[in-house]
């Protein structure tokens, strides 16, 4: 599938898990996804699962620097992510550039919902952060323990990211970690974002 068409039509899965959420009553708002999504998806829901995990962080990471001059964009610190990453592949057996596509997508989508936070406390005073996470002492290590995993489950998925059938499942392993983790429409644009390096070309 083209990227664009590919991006389309993931944009469409996460928005309808983000709407269908916001919508929900409470009681329906906990419930499962589409069955055939969780029958479809597991074989990439650890993959998605993680990143919406990391995403989730992003609100700490906010957190800790809106306020601040502490930028959101940080080239050193994404530099040595991404050579970290490229390293433990080569251990791993993966390919390097392709693993540090997955985390540069990881990076931008992070940093997409950073920027979505700080225009959403800018506009709403009453909704910023009461507290100030600490990045070193508890954010990274959340962030370093989600990148080993990340490592991990790339490597256990490898022979599905370059099967034919990556695409579509990963757009409902998508749909299934939006509806787990209840994620509103900043975070399920987030998910989207992390998604574009996932299947083989």
């Amino acid at each position: 599938m083209h990227p664009r068409r590919l991006r389309s039509a993931l944009v469409a899965v996460c928005a309808l898990a983000a709407v269908s959420l916001a919508g929900a009553a409470p009681a329906a708002a906990h419930s499962s996804p589409p069955a055939h999504a969780a029958a479809v998806a597991p074989g990439l829901a650890p993959l998605t699962e993680l990143f919406a995990e990391r995403l989730l962080v992003a609100d700490k990471v906010a957190a800790a620097k809106y306020g601040t001059d502490k930028p959101i964009d940080d080239p050193v610190r994404e530099q040595q992510i991404l050579d970290d990453v490229a390293a433990r592949a080569t251990a791993l057996g993966l390919d390097p550039a392709a693993v540090q596509a997955v985390f540069r997508d990881q990076i931008e989508a992070n940093k997409l919902v950073q920027r979505g936070l700080y225009a959403r406390w800018d506009a709403h005073p009453e909704e910023r952060p009461t507290e100030r996470p600490d990045l070193v002492k508890e954010v990274r290590p959340v962030l370093d323990r989600i990148t080993t995993q990340l490592l991990d489950a790339l490597k256990d998925t490898q022979r599905l990211r370059t099967s034919p059938s990556c695409e579509p499942r990963l757009g409902l392993a998508a749909l299934r970690s939006a509806y787990g983790h209840e994620l509103d429409a900043l975070h399920a644009e987030g998910l989207v974002r992390a998604l574009p390096s996932v299947c083989a070309d």
